[in-house]
Protein backbone atom coordinates (compact mmCIF):
# COMPACT_ATOMS: atom_id res chain seq x y z
CA UNK A 1 0.00 0.00 0.00
CA UNK A 2 1.45 3.41 -0.97
CA UNK A 3 2.25 5.98 1.70
CA UNK A 4 -0.67 8.38 2.13
CA UNK A 5 -0.22 12.05 1.33
CA UNK A 6 1.04 14.18 4.23
CA UNK A 7 -2.40 15.52 5.13
CA UNK A 8 -3.58 11.94 5.73
CA UNK A 9 -0.68 10.90 7.96
CA UNK A 10 -1.95 12.42 11.21
CA UNK A 11 1.14 14.61 11.57
CA UNK A 12 1.66 18.22 12.67
CA UNK A 13 -1.25 17.89 15.12
CA UNK A 14 0.35 20.47 17.42
CA UNK A 15 -0.19 23.15 14.74
CA UNK A 16 -3.61 24.80 14.25
CA UNK A 17 -5.53 23.64 11.17
CA UNK A 18 -4.59 26.41 8.72
CA UNK A 19 -0.89 26.21 9.48
CA UNK A 20 -1.05 22.41 9.47
CA UNK A 21 -2.62 22.43 6.00
CA UNK A 22 0.13 24.73 4.72
CA UNK A 23 2.83 22.52 6.22
CA UNK A 24 1.26 19.43 4.65
CA UNK A 25 1.09 21.15 1.25
CA UNK A 26 4.78 22.01 1.47
CA UNK A 27 5.68 18.46 2.53
CA UNK A 28 3.77 17.09 -0.46
CA UNK A 29 5.49 19.63 -2.71
CA UNK A 30 8.93 18.56 -1.53
CA UNK A 31 8.11 14.87 -1.95
CA UNK A 32 6.71 15.41 -5.46
CA UNK A 33 9.70 17.50 -6.52
CA UNK A 34 12.11 14.83 -5.29
CA UNK A 35 10.13 12.11 -7.05
CA UNK A 36 9.71 13.81 -10.42
CA UNK A 37 12.70 16.18 -10.62
CA UNK A 38 15.31 14.71 -8.27
CA UNK A 39 16.78 12.38 -10.89
CA UNK A 40 17.19 14.97 -13.62
CA UNK A 41 20.67 15.89 -14.80
CA UNK A 42 21.98 19.42 -14.44
CA UNK A 43 21.39 19.89 -18.18
CA UNK A 44 17.78 18.68 -17.89
CA UNK A 45 17.15 20.98 -14.90
CA UNK A 46 18.31 23.96 -16.99
CA UNK A 47 16.64 22.92 -20.27
CA UNK A 48 14.04 25.30 -21.71
CA UNK A 49 11.92 23.25 -24.12
CA UNK A 50 9.98 25.58 -26.36
CA UNK A 51 11.45 28.52 -24.46
CA UNK A 52 9.51 27.83 -21.24
CA UNK A 53 10.99 28.35 -17.80
CA UNK A 54 13.31 25.50 -16.78
CA UNK A 55 12.75 23.21 -13.81
CA UNK A 56 15.65 25.05 -12.14
CA UNK A 57 13.62 28.28 -12.20
CA UNK A 58 10.64 26.64 -10.51
CA UNK A 59 12.80 25.10 -7.77
CA UNK A 60 14.52 28.42 -7.08
CA UNK A 61 11.25 30.33 -7.29
CA UNK A 62 9.51 27.99 -4.84
CA UNK A 63 12.30 28.35 -2.30
CA UNK A 64 12.67 32.10 -2.64
CA UNK A 65 9.00 33.01 -2.99
CA UNK A 66 8.18 31.18 0.25
CA UNK A 67 10.78 33.38 1.95
CA UNK A 68 9.33 36.56 0.42
CA UNK A 69 5.70 35.68 1.20
CA UNK A 70 6.53 34.72 4.77
CA UNK A 71 8.47 37.98 5.19
CA UNK A 72 5.27 39.85 4.30
CA UNK A 73 3.25 37.58 6.62
CA UNK A 74 5.65 38.54 9.41
CA UNK A 75 4.89 42.20 8.71
CA UNK A 76 8.31 42.99 7.24
CA UNK A 77 9.53 44.47 3.98
CA UNK A 78 11.77 42.56 1.60
CA UNK A 79 15.49 43.03 2.03
CA UNK A 80 17.84 44.09 -0.75
CA UNK A 81 19.20 40.53 -0.70
CA UNK A 82 15.75 39.03 -1.28
CA UNK A 83 15.15 41.40 -4.18
CA UNK A 84 18.58 40.62 -5.66
CA UNK A 85 17.88 36.86 -5.45
CA UNK A 86 14.52 37.36 -7.18
CA UNK A 87 16.35 38.75 -10.19
CA UNK A 88 18.51 35.60 -10.53
CA UNK A 89 15.81 32.92 -10.50
CA UNK A 90 16.03 32.39 -14.27
CA UNK A 91 19.84 32.33 -14.37
CA UNK A 92 21.31 29.34 -16.25
CA UNK A 93 23.88 26.93 -14.88
CA UNK A 94 22.09 25.59 -11.81
CA UNK A 95 23.17 22.26 -10.37
CA UNK A 96 20.93 19.57 -8.94
CA UNK A 97 22.89 19.59 -5.67
CA UNK A 98 22.62 23.36 -5.30
CA UNK A 99 18.95 23.54 -6.23
CA UNK A 100 17.83 20.78 -3.89
CA UNK A 101 20.02 22.07 -1.04
CA UNK A 102 18.39 25.50 -1.40
CA UNK A 103 14.93 23.93 -1.58
CA UNK A 104 15.52 21.75 1.49
CA UNK A 105 16.84 24.70 3.52
CA UNK A 106 13.90 26.86 2.43
CA UNK A 107 11.39 24.16 3.37
CA UNK A 108 12.95 23.79 6.81
CA UNK A 109 13.05 27.55 7.41
CA UNK A 110 9.52 28.01 6.05
CA UNK A 111 8.21 25.25 8.29
CA UNK A 112 9.65 27.00 11.34
CA UNK A 113 8.17 30.34 10.32
CA UNK A 114 4.75 28.86 9.45
CA UNK A 115 4.57 27.16 12.85
CA UNK A 116 5.19 30.52 14.53
CA UNK A 117 2.65 32.35 12.37
CA UNK A 118 0.00 29.63 12.71
CA UNK A 119 -0.72 30.64 16.30
CA UNK A 120 -0.98 34.36 15.50
CA UNK A 121 -4.09 36.30 14.49
CA UNK A 122 -4.66 35.05 10.93
CA UNK A 123 -7.02 37.97 10.26
CA UNK A 124 -4.31 40.54 10.98
CA UNK A 125 -3.85 42.86 8.01
CA UNK A 126 -0.71 42.67 5.91
CA UNK A 127 0.50 44.41 2.77
CA UNK A 128 2.32 42.80 -0.15
CA UNK A 129 4.84 44.48 -2.41
CA UNK A 130 5.85 48.11 -2.75
CA UNK A 131 2.22 49.05 -3.27
CA UNK A 132 1.22 47.16 -0.09
CA UNK A 133 -1.61 45.20 -1.71
CA UNK A 134 -4.00 44.24 1.10
CA UNK A 135 -4.22 40.75 2.52
CA UNK A 136 -3.98 39.02 5.89
CA UNK A 137 -1.54 36.73 7.68
CA UNK A 138 -3.88 33.82 6.88
CA UNK A 139 -4.18 34.88 3.25
CA UNK A 140 -0.41 34.88 2.92
CA UNK A 141 -0.06 31.48 4.58
CA UNK A 142 -2.63 29.94 2.25
CA UNK A 143 -0.97 31.61 -0.72
CA UNK A 144 2.38 30.07 0.24
CA UNK A 145 0.72 26.66 -0.23
CA UNK A 146 -1.21 27.63 -3.39
CA UNK A 147 1.74 29.28 -5.08
CA UNK A 148 4.13 26.47 -4.20
CA UNK A 149 1.78 23.81 -5.56
CA UNK A 150 1.30 25.76 -8.80
CA UNK A 151 5.05 25.81 -9.43
CA UNK A 152 5.42 22.17 -8.42
CA UNK A 153 2.98 21.29 -11.18
CA UNK A 154 4.89 23.38 -13.70
CA UNK A 155 8.20 21.84 -12.62
CA UNK A 156 6.83 18.31 -12.94
CA UNK A 157 5.34 18.99 -16.37
CA UNK A 158 8.63 20.46 -17.58
CA UNK A 159 10.55 17.55 -16.05
CA UNK A 160 8.37 15.10 -17.97
CA UNK A 161 8.98 16.97 -21.23
CA UNK A 162 12.76 17.12 -20.82
CA UNK A 163 12.87 13.53 -19.57
CA UNK A 164 11.02 12.25 -22.65
CA UNK A 165 13.80 13.11 -25.10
Amino acid sequence: MPTPEPWLRGTETDVPATGRAVLHALQLAEEDLQKWCGGLSDADLNARPGGIAPVAFHLRHIARSMDRLLTYAEGQNLSEGQIAKLKTELDPGATRAGLFAELEAAMKDSGRRIRALATSNLEEARGVGKSRQPTTVGGLLVHVADHTQRHVGQAITTAKVVGAK
